[in-house]
């Protein structure tokens, strides 16, 4: 009677983590504990990444928004709190877009800003 042995499925197992590893530069995609480690140190910078870029990109569009606005004589908070009081609801992405690429747009949306603000 011959012992079984795991040659199928375990090959199988390391041709998958290879497989993900592929690109990884030296030991990182050859080497099977080393690929390992190495997958799972991706997998946790991608989940904390993914919460991450979020963040990052609401910075960018405030920072936009803010440069905008400078340039119209105001500052960002001003900016927002005239916002609200002229009841323009436009979300600070499509705020930023509109300052990054059509200033003359976003100059007459700080406007209205501004004299909700006076009012």
């Amino acid at each position: 009677m011959t012992r079984t042995r795991n040659v199928v499925p375990r090959t199988r197992r390391r041709r998958r983590l290879m497989r993900r590893a592929k690109g990884y530069w030296g030991a990182r995609h050859r080497l099977l504990r080393t690929v390992k480690e190495t997958l799972l140190r991706a997998g946790n910078f991608a989940y904390r990444d993914r919460r991450r870029k979020k963040r990052d990109f609401r910075r960018l569009w405030i920072q936009r928004i803010n440069a905008g606005a400078r340039a119209h004589g105001m500052n960002y908070s001003q900016f927002i709190h005239g916002l609200q009081k002229a009841g323009i609801e436009i979300d600070r992405k499509a705020l930023s877009e509109l300052a990054f690429r059509d200033p003359a747009a976003f100059g007459a949306v700080v406007e209205e800003a501004r004299q909700a603000l006076a009012a």
